[in-house]
């Protein structure tokens, strides 16, 4: 983007000016429309409505800023002999949500004027920056979301630019990772997603997210963390007590798909944690080794066992579904089995907890959400990579606040059980 200097104002283009008389905002802007309509100037594009408007008032801001800078208003005599005057303009052209515009940026014979509103050297207003991390969140690559800005705004945008704008994002990554946590947690969920690295030679890794629920019923994701393929129970070790270590004493219940060596890691943290098994997850592992024909009759089979009244009847059933498919799909009664030590806890809770914590469908959306932004990128360069796009996914969820609205009044019942069934570790006084 070039930038040049003029000593004098140019002449000045056509302004669009309202009526003397007062009108209201929807008026001012029906005649703007009208106007430019009548003169065939388009209103988006390049040298349309919307840019003209973004320079004026650009260069009306800055006009103002300059002002209050030398102490007095454009051709004021007060400033003949002020000790610093004003020193014709610059052409700068910046990047904005409508496209490129050139504005002219006033300058002081003294050279201390230091504009705000388009500060030296900036090239891009803060939008755009809003703008790369949205399409970066949603999954767009460099090159794609270059593209993107050469195709609908006319802005030619290195894929080094963008990278440059995505990378601010690992400072508030830091601070997000490290801030402190409630000292009670009703749930916490944890699941993996793979994510291809190249670190030599390309291979999956697990990203692990840890979601929790509030005692006002608000979700919260803990944090996130690369596994490095290590000994299970070393590495969560290490993230639980980082978590114990950031304020969080107590956890009723964890939630996980069967993660290595996480059941000991939790008890070595929280001795009173639950560490319930992900029923989804067993469902669909179960699945992966029937054939297809048989997908439906064996989920139902299965939903005797996990919907039982207490854990004996939930034995009970197990036996007699294994009896019926114990010769066919043997992989499946085993998956179960050793399972079972961690998928039968919330059977002797109240109804509302088993809603909660018989599956991660809470966690699911999230990892909808990171899934669809790591598939766009194929494999990253490496593992900091990987989390920027994992967080920048996660930091756009729910932008509008209805799906923590919703997710909030879904909850008071089973906060309610969970306080009856703890015998009141989860307390609102428990809260930082």
């Amino acid at each position: 983007m070039s930038e040049t200097i003029t000593e004098h104002e140019a002449v000045e283009e056509p302004v669009f000016e309202p009526t003397a008389e007062a009108v209201s905002d929807e008026q001012l802007v029906a005649m703007l429309v009208d106007r430019a309509r009548s003169e065939g100037l388009q209103l988006t594009g390049e040298g349309g409505l919307l840019q003209q408007l973004t320079k004026r008032v650009l260069e009306s801001a800055l006009e103002g800023e300059i002002t209050d800078h030398v102490g007095y208003d454009k051709h004021d005599v007060a400033g003949r002999n002020s000790g610093n005057s004003r020193n014709g303009t610059r052409s700068k052209t910046v990047l904005t949500d409508v496209g490129p515009v050139e504005v002219k940026v006033p300058r002081d014979t003294a050279g201390t004027f230091e504009p705000q509103i388009v500060r030296k050297r900036q090239r891009r207003l803060t939008g755009v920056d809003e703008m790369v991390l949205s399409l970066s969140a949603k999954g767009l690559t460099h090159g794609e979301i270059s593209a993107h800005l050469a195709e609908v705004y006319g802005a030619e945008v290195s894929k080094q630019t963008i990278s440059t704008i995505t990378d601010k994002v690992m400072e508030g990554m830091a601070e997000w990772q490290s801030r402190p946590l409630d000292r009670v947690y009703p749930v916490v969920f944890v699941d993996a997603i793979n994510v291809k690295i190249r670190d030599g030679k390309v291979a999956n890794r697990p990203i692990y997210v840890a979601m929790a629920v509030t005692v006002e019923g608000t979700r919260d994701i803990l944090g996130i963390w690369a596994g490095d393929g290590g000994e299970g129970a070393k590495h969560w070790l290490q993230v639980f007590t980082e978590l114990k270590n950031r304020g969080v004493e107590d956890v009723l219940m964890l939630v996980c798909d069967g993660l290595k060596g996480l059941p000991d890691a939790v008890e070595t943290v929280w001795p009173r944690t639950v560490v319930q098994t992900c029923i989804v997850h067993l469902i669909r592992n179960s699945i992966r080794y029937c054939a297809r024909q048989d997908w439906d009759k064996v989920a139902k089979d299965l939903k005797p066992v996990y919907t039982a009244p207490s854990e004996a009847a939930a034995t009970e059933r197990f036996l007699e579904f294994s009896e019926k498919w114990a010769d066919k799909y043997p992989a499946v009664i085993k998956l179960w089995s050793d399972a079972w030590a961690e998928m039968v806890p919330f059977l002797s809770f109240d109804v509302e907890i088993r809603k909660v914590i018989c599956s991660t469908n809470a966690i699911e959306s999230v990892n909808a959400r990171i899934r669809k932004a790591v598939r766009a990128r194929g494999h990253f360069p490496n593992e900091a990579a990987a989390l920027k796009c994992v967080y920048m996914a996660l930091m756009s969820l729910d932008p509008t606040g209805k799906g923590r609205r919703r997710w909030t009044m879904r909850w008071k019942a089973p906060l309610n059980a969970f306080q009856i069934a703890f015998d009141g570790r989860l307390t609102p006084t428990d809260q930082r």
